[in-house]
């Protein structure tokens, strides 16, 4: 059955929800087959490269979204650090951090609802001008709830993609988040794409999520035509209400991002936050079952894993990194 449904995408083919159920719930046993055959459909759709990337945590906490798995929303007693927007040197310097550790990309992120701080959007959109200029490196940005008139000026100032995670399966959103829609962040998406920014779109896994929903959620970026996936996995962060939530397995989590190569060929995914804490020592295997994309140093509210180890890991693999598009 996994080489079947491997073949039938491998020719140009489809596989249909239930075909992906079947592969997202196969055995450990089977688990290292659906790996193989989702790598081989990497390799035939997207070559060897591996898009690197790195992102900065711009502003953070006091942020008033109620998102179940966020350290940075103030309905959680996290203790997490709280700053207001760094400036448009700081970001620069992170940019150039991020350049050195081998990221091809870079991604401004602030935590909070929007934009509504007319000085706020003014200074990114400066940094976002003097990165293109000063680093050479392909800017993207993680800003909350769009406008299309804000996407239009992120346009201008060469932002490439526009990042607003789906979170989870559409049926699972209520229960991760309930200050804004399902609707809202649709919305913002097709702002995104309406100004002529790519979008990168992805979620978590490890919200409470059925591997059936994780398929669905997979089937919802192919709806949408997103091409850029990141895949994260939570991170218990205490005083979270998902600080309790059981992990994982590293074997279902790699089951997962296989399934998401045989849904979204031709996408980029990427793993991104959590890996280390969650795939540990089986790291390597999310790039050998199908993965294309990594993001290296920290993430929002936590640390990654040191850049020069996942350069040595790429080297292991054989897997060359991209180079910017700018």
């Amino acid at each position: 059955m996994i080489i079947e449904y491997a073949e039938k995408v491998l020719k140009g083919g489809e596989i249909t929800r239930n075909e992906a159920i079947e592969l997202i719930n196969v055995p450990d046993q089977d688990t290292m087959l659906l790996l193989a055959m989702a790598d081989r459909i990497r390799q035939r759709f997207n070559g060897d490269e591996v898009d690197v990337c790195a992102i900065v945590n711009a502003r953070s906490g006091r942020c008033p979204e109620n998102c179940k798995f966020c350290a940075q929303s103030v309905h959680h007693n996290t203790g997490v650090q709280e700053y207001p927007l760094l400036s448009a040197d700081e970001l620069v310097s992170a940019a150039k951090k991020a350049k050195d550790a081998g990221a091809v990309r870079f991604s401004i992120v602030t935590s909070g609802r929007g934009q509504s701080k007319a000085d706020d959007f003014e200074n990114i959109l400066e940094a976002l001008r003097k990165i293109r200029e000063e680093v050479g490196i392909e800017v993207c940005t993680s800003l909350g709830i769009l406008t299309l008139e804000q996407a239009l000026e992120l346009k201008a100032a060469g932002v490439t993609r526009y990042h607003a995670n789906i979170e989870t399966a559409p049926s699972h959103f209520p229960d991760v988040c309930s200050t804004h829609t399902y609707e809202d962040k649709m919305s913002t998406i097709q702002a995104a794409k309406d100004a002529g920014i790519r979008v990168c779109s992805g979620g978590i896994l490890g919200l409470n999520e059925t591997p059936e929903q994780r398929v669905e959620m997979a089937f919802e970026l192919k709806r949408l035509q997103i091409d850029s996936v990141p895949l994260n996995l939570l991170n218990q962060i205490p005083g979270t209400p998902f600080a309790d939530n059981k992990s994982l397995t590293a074997l279902e989590i790699l089951r997962a991002f296989a399934v998401f190569r045989f849904i979204l060929p031709r996408a980029l995914i990427r793993t991104a936050g959590g890996r280390e804490v969650n795939l540990r020592d089986l790291q390597a295997l999310a790039l050998n079952g199908g993965m294309n994309g990594i993001m290296v140093g920290g993430y929002l509210t936590t640390g990654g894993r040191r850049p020069e180890d996942d350069k040595v890991m790429l080297e292991d693999l054989g897997r060359p990194a991209t180079k910017a598009q700018i």
